[in-house]
Formats: C-alpha cells, structure tokens, sequence
C-alpha cells in the first residue's frame, strides 16, 4: 500500500538540505547516501547520488522518469548469477542417465 498523499512524499532532511545547496550553488557533485526509503523529488534530477547497497556504493544519475520512485530501487541489494544452463543441472534419480545412490 502506498504512502497517504496527505502526509507526502518522505525524504530524509539531511539529503534535501545538501540537494538544496547543490541547487542554490549549480554545482553536480556525487555523495553518498544510505537513506535508500528517501523518495526522488524533482529537485534530484541531474545529480548524481552513490546509493548504499548493504555492501558498496552504487551510483545512480537520477532523470525525470526516476521521479517518485525511492532510491532503494535503483541499487540492488541481491546479487543475481543467474539460472544454470540447461545440460549442466544434475538429473533427477527417475531419468535413464542418472545414477542413484540406493
């Protein structure tokens, strides 16, 4: 379920003062943030944030379509190898080839 409009957006005060005076100076400046719950605002965009993602800092160069979304989303936690190849993944006991241990 999503955030009461009422209440609006969250964003963490310390990341929206350095927004704030990255704006007021018209400087692009990457820094870091753990605050990945913040929700992207309009005034993120063209900057350049380093998310933490439980092990490094990824960065993330946040656009107009970035908007609304949380921070979190853009800097994945889980790292996926991917699936096994088709031939490689060991047969089960009930096929010919296999070799069971009874």
């Amino acid at each position: 379920m999503g955030r009461s409009v009422k209440k609006g957006p969250y964003v963490e005060p310390s990341l929206m003062v350095k927004i704030q005076a990255l704006n007021d100076k018209n400087e692009k400046k990457v820094f870091k943030t753990w605050s990945r719950r913040s929700t992207i605002t309009p005034d993120f965009v063209g900057h350049t944030l380093a998310v933490h993602n439980g092990n490094k800092f990824i960065p993330v160069y946040i656009t107009e379509n970035m908007v609304g979304h949380k921070l979190g989303e853009f800097a994945a936690t889980r790292l996926f190898r991917g699936h096994s190849a088709k031939g490689s993944a060991r047969e089960p006991c009930g096929s010919r080839r296999a070799r069971c241990a009874s």
